[in-house]
């Protein structure tokens, strides 16, 4: 399908041509995903599990939730949730002593599937976006593509990297940034930027849309000089938009919910400067990326956007940034996470 590809299979045609059924091995919308698209292949879910601790007998789409230690037979193991703990993704890579573990992947909003029908449609843009990359960047964007496609654990282990890697080597933030966090959830990456500036900037202006969260993040600044909080949204357009309030990373942009003001970065940053953006803000981030043209074309600022929220996140805003200034420097890099989360690009 692709030159640069390894994989030749994608999780779901392993697990349909095994002929097993599956054990998942979560709760939540992404189970809910992982579920709906076997249902779809007609491959049979044999039950569901999670870590033992959180095993209390309850239900989840018309299954007892069991430990996995009380399943019989051969199975295959799908992991269908995410986690950066430490000790949770130890005990996931454990589980491959004992069983076959796949992660199908699944998108975090919208309903593309990471599938082989999925990639041939995007042939063009997947090479495409692989030659924008610099460095060790090329063989880690096939490992995601690889790892997204063929969900196995091993690749996930090849590619990933401490996030200091990327700041220190990449970035390489100054000590006079002016810093425009969009998603800043409760002040957790204004201390990340903090703690890789040392601490000497000019400015940093936070936005995060969710009512209880920007509360604490509110309270967080208090005491971070030459700091604002804005309680936006960011899209390509100033305007209202509606919000579903979760009071946490799965606050979104979406059909019903709550009325949320929300800004574009050209409109925030018409009379100044801003010199590294950092852009989470759950799938909403090729809206934002068009409403920081003028920006990102004249002032370059260095930029950190996560490319795991949608399918096809990884290929098209590497794409929609080369077009609007194709003098950026492209690096990609993955953290710590299981399934592919926390895989970020990074352009200076």
């Amino acid at each position: 399908m692709l030159g640069f590809m390894n994989e030749k299979k994608s999780s779901w045609e392993k697990i349909k041509e095994s002929g097993k059924p599956v054990v998942i091995y979560g709760m939540g919308n992404g189970a809910d995903k992982v579920i709906d698209e076997l249902n779809r292949l007609e491959i049979p879910v044999m039950g569901v599990t999670a870590s033992d601790g959180f095993v209390r007998g309850q239900s989840f789409r018309g299954f007892t939730v069991k430990k996995l230690s009380d399943f019989d037979g051969d199975f295959i193991v799908a992991v269908a949730f995410a986690s950066c703990l430490p000790d949770v993704m130890n005990h996931i890579y454990s589980l491959r002593e004992k069983y076959r573990v796949l992660v199908p992947c699944v998108p975090v909003f919208g309903d593309e599937i990471f599938n082989r029908d999925f990639i041939c449609r995007h042939v063009n843009e997947f090479n495409a976006a692989y030659k924008l990359f610099e460095d060790e960047s090329k063989r880690i964007f096939a490992g995601c593509v690889d790892f997204m496609f063929g969900g196995e654990l091993e690749i996930l282990e090849m590619i990933t990297t401490e996030k200091s890697e990327a700041f220190e080597n990449i970035l390489k933030l100054g000590k006079a940034e002016s810093y425009l966090d969009l998603g800043a959830y409760r002040g957790d990456t204004v201390e990340e930027f903090l703690c890789y500036c040392g601490g000497e900037y000019s400015d940093i202006t936070a936005l995060e849309p969710d009512r209880r969260t920007f509360k604490k993040l509110e309270a967080y600044l208090e005491n971070i000089p030459e700091s604002t909080a804005y309680q936006k949204a960011v899209y390509s357009e100033n305007k209202t938009l509606l919000f579903s309030s979760k009071a946490g990373r799965q606050s979104a942009v979406c059909e019903k919910g709550e009325e949320i003001d929300a800004v574009c970065v050209d409109g925030l940053y018409s009379d100044k400067k801003v010199t590294y953006i950092k852009m989470d803000v759950e799938g909403a981030e090729k809206e934002a990326i068009e409403g920081a043209r003028s920006a990102l074309k004249n002032q370059k600022p260095k930029l950190n956007i996560a490319l795991y929220h949608r399918s096809r996140d990884i290929f098209s805003i590497p794409l929609q940034l080369a077009e609007i200034n194709p003098e950026y420097k492209f690096f990609i890099r993955r953290h710590p996470y299981i399934p592919c989360w926390d895989m970020n690009l990074y352009c200076i």
